[in-house]
């Protein structure tokens, strides 16, 4: 893997920065109430992207992200559980290569702190059983694909306070002391960078928090924050970033909100508006946390003086999450599987039992449809549908030394760019073979244009695909559907929230689209959901 530089600077570190269950408008330059100072002047120095498109769930955007390849292609079509073929197998396919691998064989030094998700299933409530699995086939860990050093959880979601599979480098480890994860995160990446820096080799970090993943948890100190902060409720929230997002220039003034989702009620009928604020109130804080820590990595680049020279990166894996936590104790729901005890023994209380304070370590509840919808604002639905609100994350790029003015692209892109995007920063080209095998090439298209400031379009439609729900998005227009029903069709110039379905007067476009999406989903191996084998 040859370095082939196009430009007289030299190559640049790069860090990918990746946020967890984060809706489209949860950051100040996206629109939020919430503060994200470090994010912000990051933004303020970068490019916004504006129509950036995740993979609707957290572990295929993260098998794209690494690969450069369609969740299907990379074999996490839908999450870590083996469904009995190679598309859906729940960890990366051998011959596809992750960008870590890439960087390393060109002389890269190449880190991870974080959530991977993309290496099999981990039984989160039996610790007995990690070690048993990691390293293990189906189990594939951080540094086998490509890692130097690794800080982080190999699983999903769990306490903030007492995380399950937590692991450093190659040895599983347990918390210690004041420990919250967020931060925990924000240190080790900090750590690595500064060790990195002392070295002569570039370095490439992947920073993938679990905030503001459920549950909820945050530091009373950043609660405290919040607190109150949302009693005017999701109804003002929501319209209050829609109207940030329309003056910040990120979003046409031709696009009317959408309507609250139908299983939303509105803010003055809630009865339990107290509760229901501080829950929004915690998750705001665990966004705040998050991007403190993002500072704490970003200081550490600096103060190495490698700040100009380094591209970072910074997203969502999908928008912002619905899912209510049960608490009715049958097989298989929520507590059987998080209620693990506290690191003292005290036993973990799952669910959203109103008036329970969330946030100590001994709770488990999400914030729940109503904020998720005004984390998505101005869009229709949530994590895991392909309509705009499941799949749109900001997109912040920065790289001081090929750009320095601030800038909005708005042109549509998706995260199997950011592969090609890295590459073709560092001169690298994608690899035919790896470790003696054939490896697929990326799919995605670099974003390097746009970072030198030119014009960049997109050449190919945009596919999605996730437990049924499909889209393809080509030019200006989308077509959409939820799994079990009929395509949608809207033109995204003039409707990007999606009110008027343009399917039974474009039934020309809605052939030729849905044909292309067929075709797709036939050479990437997506099969009907529920996938059976």
């Amino acid at each position: 893997m040859p370095y082939c530089p196009e430009s007289e600077v030299p190559r640049p570190n790069i860090v990918v920065i990746l946020a967890d269950d984060m809706g489209f408008s949860d950051i100040g330059g996206y629109g939020s109430e919430i503060r994200t100072p470090h994010l912000d002047a990051l933004a303020a120095r970068g490019v916004r992207f504006s129509q950036f498109y995740n993979g609707a769930r957290c572990c295929p955007t993260r098998a794209a992200l690494l690969t450069g390849l369609h969740p299907h292609e990379a074999g996490v079509g839908q999450m870590v559980g083996d469904l009995g073929c190679r598309e859906y197998q729940g960890y990366l396919r051998d011959d596809g290569v992750t960008l870590a691998e890439t960087l390393r064989g060109a002389g890269y030094r190449t880190l991870m702190a974080g959530k991977w998700h993309v290496g099999g299933e981990y039984p989160v409530h039996k610790p007995e059983m990690w070690a048993a699995l990691a390293g293990r086939p189906g189990h594939p860990t951080p540094r086998q694909r490509g890692f130097d050093r690794f800080y982080g959880t190999l699983g999903g979601g769990g306490s903030y306070f007492n995380p399950p599979t937590l692991m450093r480098d190659d040895a599983f480890v347990r918390p210690g002391g004041d420990y919250y994860l967020t931060d925990a995160l924000a240190v080790e990446a900090a750590a690595m960078v500064r060790e990195a820096a002392a070295g002569d080799a570039p370095f490439f970090l992947y920073a993938a928090f679990t905030a503001p993943h459920w549950p909820l948890h945050a530091r009373e100190a950043d609660i405290a924050v919040y607190e109150g902060r949302y009693r005017e409720g999701w109804d003002a929230i929501r319209a209050a970033r829609h109207e940030r997002l329309k003056a910040s220039g990120l979003l046409s003034h031709r696009w009317p909100i959408s309507p609250r989702d139908p299983d939303a009620p509105p803010w003055e009928d809630d009865p339990h508006k107290e509760w229901d604020a501080l829950r929004m109130a915690v998750c705001a804080a665990q966004v705040e946390s998050m991007d403190r820590g993002i500072g704490r990595i970003l200081d550490a680049v600096r103060a190495a003086g490698a700040e100009d020279n380094t591209l970072v990166f910074f997203l969502s894996d999908n928008g912002g999450c619905a899912e209510f936590l049960r608490e009715d104790g049958k097989p298989g729901t929520w507590p059987e599987f998080y209620g693990v005890p506290t690191r003292d023994g005290r036993p973990t209380r799952v669910g959203n039992r109103v008036g329970r304070r969330p946030g100590p370590d001994d709770t488990f509840m999400s914030y729940d449809l109503p904020w998720a919808n005004a984390s998505n604002s101005p869009f229709r639905l949530f994590k895991s549908w392909v309509h705009e609100g499941g799949i749109s994350t900001p997109l912040i790029a920065s790289w001081p030394a090929m750009r320095r003015a601030p800038a909005i692209a708005h042109a549509p892109g998706h995260v199997i760019d950011l592969v090609p995007t890295c590459l073709d920063a560092a001169g690298v080209r994608a690899p035919a073979e790896f470790g003696g095998r054939a490896v697929q090439p990326p799919e995605g298209e670099s974003l390097l244009p746009v970072l030198r400031g030119r014009d960049w379009r997109r050449e190919r439609p945009i596919f999605i695909e996730h437990q049924g729900n499909g889209a393809v998005r080509d030019g200006e227009w989308k077509l959409v559907r939820r799994h079990g029903r009929d395509w949608e069709l809207y033109n995204i110039a003039d409707d990007r929230t999606e009110r008027r379905d343009r399917a039974d007067d474009e039934r020309g476009r809605v052939r030729a689209m849905s044909a292309a999406y067929d075709a797709w989903a036939a050479r990437c191996g997506v099969r009907p959901w529920p996938v059976r084998g």
